[in-house]
């Protein structure tokens, strides 16, 4: 049964285990220099990698192949897995055997589901290993446009343990799919939907629930101050919302709204806190109010009892908040598993 599982699912193994070995080999050559790099630098780490050609290009490799994998496995290793057997009625000579259908479906998720965990580790793995300068050089306060704190959105996906369980969940929904619409192509094309939308979608819906943030209320200053939202036409312009940095280096910022002193959420400010606007770019003709009417604003704001409201991940609960997620997506596949086992026992002939 095991042999018999393993002919069937080779091809596609061999060829998703070929591309991430062959990216794992190449993280691990070149990341030696770039640790050696990151403790020779020091500080101009970070600017230094501006230089380089080939380890910005990597950084970007390692974000988009832990994305790019759990899809693959879902559509190509777990759909096909049950449904070509079900559309091509090959399941009924074996069960017609002495394996009986909870054995068969057993071997078949064992074997190939541990592949898919084993292939998106070890890519995860080696992505995390090679970008943790980068990471630990962000998370000191080196700025960069390009290479992004690690508990950020994009990069967060793409690191530690979530890529794995979104491999194990993408696959067991796979075989889930499979199993009730009994259509190869069919199953395919939903797993292949459902699992980008998952990740698409868990940032903003799965993941600022799993623990608590942290949840303060900073004084808006010239020093904090991020971004303003106006509204309006030019000429008369309004503030409708402040940006303020959370003051924590290599956070996620999940919420920043300005509130009154009740502590209501405003919508717009009054009119004359356009004189805390800061100067405009080069080459957009907008009246700068000065330094000092800027210092006057931000203090009125201060005295009202205007404040931002904050709430954002401390870049120390990296660990913790990975392994909540991989936990959610670890239980959603067991949960998607015990689908199966149910569905190929009950409503199956």
């Amino acid at each position: 049964m095991i042999w018999l599982t393993w002919r069937q699912f080779r091809v596609q193994f061999l060829v998703v285990a070929s591309v991430i070995v062959a990216a794992a080999i190449v993280l691990a050559v070149t990341g030696p220099g770039l640790l050696d790099d990151y403790r020779r630098l020091a500080d101009n780490f970070i600017k230094n990698l501006a230089l380089e050609r080939l380890d910005p290009l990597l950084y970007q490799v390692g974000i988009v192949l832990p994305y790019v994998v759990p899809p693959v496995v879902g559509a190509f290793w777990g759909a096909p897995l049950i449904a070509r057997e079900l559309e091509t009625g090959t399941h009924r000579l074996v069960w017609n055997q002495s394996i009986s259908r909870r054995r068969w479906l057993a071997v078949k998720l064992g074997l190939t589901g541990l592949g898919a965990v084993a292939v998106t580790g070890l890519l995860s793995l080696a992505v995390t290993w090679w970008s943790d300068p980068i990471d630990d050089a962000i998370n000191a306060g080196q700025d960069s446009n390009i290479y992004l704190p690690r508990m950020f959105p994009v990069t967060f996906g793409a690191r530690g343990l979530v890529p794995v369980g979104y491999a194990a969940f993408a696959f067991a929904l796979g075989v889930a799919v499979g199993l009730v619409v009994r259509r190869t192509v069919v199953a395919l094309a939903v797993t292949l939907a459902v699992v980008i939308l998952v990740q698409v979608l868990a940032p903003t819906f799965i993941r600022p629930h799993l623990m608590a943030p942290t949840d303060k209320y900073l004084v808006a200053s010239a020093e904090n101050v991020r971004g303003f939202m106006l509204s309006g036409p030019e000429s008369d312009a309004r503030v409708k919302q402040i940006e303020v940095a959370s003051g924590s280096v290599g956070a996620w910022k999940l919420y920043d709204r300005t509130v009154d002193k009740s502590g209501a959420e405003v919508s717009t400010l009054p009119d004359w806190a356009m004189d805390c606007a800061p100067a405009p770019p080069p080459g957009v003709s907008q009246e700068h109010t000065s330094d000092a009417t800027r210092t006057a604003c931000f203090q009125r704001l201060a005295d009202e009892g205007y404040r931002q409201h904050v709430k954002y991940f401390t870049a120390d609960t990296f660990w913790a908040l990975q392994w909540r997620e991989f936990g959610f997506f670890l239980a959603l596949a067991v949960l998607l598993s015990g689908f199966s086992f149910w569905r190929i026992r009950r409503d199956l002939s």
